[in-house]
């Protein structure tokens, strides 16, 4: 059975889609990180043998780029970024470690889903093109993307290094990702734009 394709824009999207991605991507670990807290350091009356604690957050790529018809995604991804690092700052007091895993693409079951997406509902849509190049492109990273093996790889690496990097971005097209973080944000703009159809007319 085909299903709405859960990619939208802003425009399109419902207030309770977005809150849900929120809640999920942020709100999670907001209360696993509250309810373990305690037992990694920061309450002072459970003793345990002292030793070294690594909180590995998983962000995403997304957390650096705001990628179009993914806004709840991205701004998800953005926001444990910055979750992460005043988290990191905070557990500095006792001795708790805080670690950004960016993945890229990962070979995931997710990405064959696009192909039971039903896009119909946005036939009327301005972005309805657009809305298929990105389904084609997203069938692509499944496969290009990198084998979930090698995330748990950069995972124990980052809990068991003695000097762990404050990120580890790890992704099938390092060169892409490269270049998205050092052009300008209005060349990149029109990159982006220029290859779904997104820019304007004339």
């Amino acid at each position: 059975m085909a299903r709405r394709w859960p990619a939208s824009s802003m425009l399109e999207l419902s207030a309770d889609a977005f809150r849900r991605q929120m809640d999920i991507n942020v709100i999670g670990p907001v209360i696993a990180i509250q309810a373990f807290g305690p037992l990694l350091g920061s309450d002072p009356s459970l003793k345990g043998p002292k030793g070294r604690i690594v909180i590995v957050m998983i962000s995403s790529v997304a957390g650096k780029n705001g990628n179009p018809f993914s806004a709840p995604y991205s701004a998800s991804k953005h926001a444990v970024e910055g979750l992460s690092e005043s988290l990191r700052r905070e557990l500095m007091l006792f001795g708790i470690d805080v670690i950004i895993v960016a993945p890229g693409a990962v070979k995931t079951p997710i990405w064959s889903k696009a192909e039971q997406m039903d896009l119909s509902v946005y036939k009327n849509s301005p972005y309805f093109p657009a809305l298929n190049k990105i389904m084609a492109f997203m069938m692509k990273l499944g496969e290009t993307g990198l084998p979930a093996e090698r995330i748990g790889e950069v995972v124990v690496e980052a809990l068991t290094a003695a000097k762990p990097r404050v990120c580890y971005q790890v992704t099938p097209d390092p060169v892409r990702h490269m270049m998205q973080a050092t052009l300008p944000k209005r060349a990149v703009d029109r990159i982006v734009a220029k290859r779904l159809g997104l820019l304007p007319p004339g």
